[in-house]
């Protein structure tokens, strides 16, 4: 039987309500600092997507009020499981905006672990969208992707990515993190993320970097979200190194 659910966050950003749609209502703007590549048709009716790890899902913009309200609904699944997301904005003095965050639906037996699972994932995703918008706003980045499973415990896949960056002790926001990634520029950057056991975020001059882990029925697994600002660099070549990078990482 399937579980009625409704999640909501609120946040503060420090940007315009113009900002913030394209930032949310926008291929581009949620390739930026969502997860996966995305597509929207811009018109309420129209048909959104995101691909990740070679698989896509897709929705129905049910709403599509430009500085205002976006959402989107995902088809019912066989068990009646479906998932709608809905963005409300308010400009508010300064050029601040509140963006509200609603995401209902149904969930399957497993359901505790999965919203337990989009809890701690949405406050990782809309922390990244204000470091967004606060660092790179009106630059369009590049979703790259990589997955470790078999990633063990929280504790031993985040010692192993600290000790990557030269981070030792507890992963605090503002130290600074330095690592070489084979056939990549040096990264220098801090962290700007510290969400633990849950994950955790770099960024740099010209890239988010981030790492959550997540456990499933079917192990553990690494979950590497970065989003690249440099426009030399291919996504498709960056993301090669990355997944080699995270299959080598001495875990445990």
């Amino acid at each position: 039987m399937g579980h009625h659910f409704e999640l909501q966050k609120d946040i503060e950003l420090a940007a315009t309500p113009e900002q913030v749609w394209d930032a949310i209502a926008t291929g581009p703007g949620l390739d930026s600092w969502f997860m996966g590549r995305n597509e929207v048709e811009p018109r309420e009716g129209g048909r959104s997507s995101l691909t990740m790890a070679g698989h896509t899902d897709e929705a129905t913009v049910t709403a599509w009020e430009p500085g205002k309200r976006f959402a989107i609904r995902a088809e019912s699944g066989p068990d009646g499981a479906f998932n709608a997301i809905e963005y409300l904005i308010e400009g508010r003095d300064q050029g601040a905006t509140v963006l509200r965050l609603v995401q209902s639906g149904v969930l399957g037996d497993n359901w505790e672990t999965e919203y337990e699972a989009m809890q701690a994932g949405w406050e990782m995703y809309l922390g990244t969208l204000a470091v967004y918008l606060t660092h790179f706003p009106g630059r369009a980045g590049a979703p790259v992707a990589a997955f470790r499973p078999g990633a063990g415990t929280p504790d031993q896949a985040f010692a192993a990515v600290a000790g990557a960056f030269g981070i030792s002790g507890p992963i605090t926001e503002g130290q600074r993190a330095r690592l070489t990634v084979a056939g990549l520029p040096p990264i220098d950057g801090v962290v700007d993320l510290a969400g633990l056991p849950t994950y955790f975020g770099v960024r740099t001059s010209d890239a988010l970097y981030r790492f959550l882990h997540s456990g499933t029925e079917r192990g553990n697994v690494l979950v590497l979200g970065h989003h690249i600002f440099a426009a030399d660099q291919d996504p498709a070549r960056v993301e090669q190194a990355w997944q080699s990078w995270v299959n080598e990482l001495p875990i445990g």
